[in-house]
């Protein structure tokens, strides 16, 4: 059975969740090198010279190349952004919507920047406003009470700010302050 070409293994990825460029081009990448070893593999085992299936880029034997591979995994991505199957917006939609309810806007802002994206204006806005809320949920789900001991708060402020809450949201959320 041949093996799903580089176009159609990024749509099925794309498929499962969004993925950002540099995510998608990562994954692609490895694919690529790990069919060409394969085929490689392959081509031993049915006696064809190993010397011969390691060709230096240039040699005229249509042998992909890592170079190739890059080239080829960056006009696939080029492709799919043109025809909407990747989506920067999408990405960062996605990616602050499966994480808003567990964390706070400095984890959501690194983990983007982890991925070479960055949230809009109107979802930065968005998260900003609603931290309050959800630091209190996630801190309502762990705790639930207020600590009546500095040792007991200063765990419930390590907590918060290991999920990525603002320092200021976690002082209120601890001290039990309302909005203000």
């Amino acid at each position: 059975m041949k093996p799903l070409s580089l176009k159609a293994r990024a749509i099925a990825l794309l498929a499962q969740r969004e993925h950002s460029r540099s995510e998608l081009q990562r994954k692609l990448l490895r694919i690529a090198r790990q069919q060409d070893e394969k085929e490689r593999q392959a081509r031993r085992e049915v006696g064809v010279n190993a010397e011969a299936a390691d060709v230096e880029p240039g040699d005229d034997d249509g042998e992909p190349t890592s170079v190739n591979h890059a080239e080829a995994v960056e006009t696939l991505l080029d492709w799919l952004q043109a025809h909407r199957y990747l989506s920067e917006a999408r990405f960062v939609e996605s990616r602050i919507n499966a994480r808003a309810h567990r964390y706070g806007n400095l984890r959501i802002r690194q983990e983007l920047s982890q991925h070479g994206v960055a949230p809009d204006a109107a979802s930065q806005q968005t998260l900003k406003d609603s931290e309050l809320d959800r630091a209190r949920q996630v801190w309502q789900r762990k705790f639930g009470e207020l600590a009546a001991e500095p040792a007991a708060r200063a765990k419930q402020m390590r907590f918060l700010a290991g999920r990525g809450f603002s320092p200021e949201v976690i002082r209120k959320v601890v001290r039990g302050a309302e909005d203000e």
